[in-house]
């Protein structure tokens, strides 16, 4: 596949895999996975697995991702984690703005711009999630949810940041349902947001910008999904999970 942006795609692991589980899954995909270089590969474990998984990885073409982080360095923040901890095991990127963490958790985008600020702070590379839920893409509010969400969760970065950024498109009526974004559907979204970030830095620096697609991404629709001329990648959340479908996701998106 010729694109000017090198894909990227990350296995959202969320809440599953005991430490020895990781290890079993990413094991796998070493072997699978071996002799691909066309694709930016990222895994992001359960913390608690973090410190397993990057001693299993060193030294292959897979890199570890973090699903959350603090906004704060260090200090009375329990049950947070802050990029420092983050670092030791090699974490190269961090998941922002998860849906469920904006519904579950209710973060705002002016929390996960200071998240932003402060993954590139420590030399680390966002994966900015933004999508609209069912209702308002019913109500034909598509396009102002997503710019409202792609302002707020990105204020306040320069432009060599964005570019060192990912932005994640997760449609949320997508995730974990077994329905997916039309092709047609996905790159309208994701030329959507390009054109917000044009206005927000430049031209140049959306065109550099990875995009993601996110929901419902298996095997059998990683291809057309990935052919799209806006869509860079995918962030996978079930299909992640067992070796065999994450790795015939990228082996099909090639």
């Amino acid at each position: 596949m010729n694109k000017e942006r090198k894909l990227i795609i990350a296995g959202n692991w969320k809440m599953n895999k005991t430490v020895a589980e990781a290890l079993d899954l990413v094991r796998s995909l070493k072997i699978e996975l071996a002799n691909v270089k066309e694709v930016d590969i990222v895994v992001c474990p359960p913390f608690t697995a973090l410190c397993e998984v990057s001693k299993a990885i060193i030294d292959s073409n897979i890199r570890l991702g973090a699903q959350n982080m603090s906004e704060n360095k260090v200090g009375a923040y329990t049950g947070e984690i802050a990029a420092v901890m983050l670092k030791e095991f090699s974490v190269r990127y961090v998941i922002l703005g998860h849906s469920e963490r904006r519904q579950y958790q209710k973060e705002p985008d002016a929390l996960i711009a200071r998240k932003a600020a402060a993954v590139h702070a420590a030399s680390l590379k966002p994966i900015v999630c933004v999508g609209e839920t069912l209702a308002e893409r019913e109500a034909g509010q598509m396009q102002k949810v997503l710019e409202t969400q792609v302002r707020g969760s990105l204020a306040g970065l320069s432009k060599e940041q964005m570019v060192e950024s990912v932005v994640a498109y997760e449609p949320v009526w997508a995730i974990g349902t077994g329905k997916t974004a039309t092709t047609a559907q996905a790159q309208e979204a994701h030329a959507f947001i390009r054109g917000v970030l044009g206005k927000m830095f430049e031209e140049a620096v959306a065109r550099r910008v990875r995009i993601q697609y996110g929901g419902s991404v298996k095997p059998s629709n990683a291809r057309e999904l990935m052919s799209q001329a806006d869509v860079d990648g995918a962030l996978v959340g079930g299909a992640a999970l067992e070796a065999r479908s994450f790795a015939d996701i990228i082996k099909n998106s090639i």
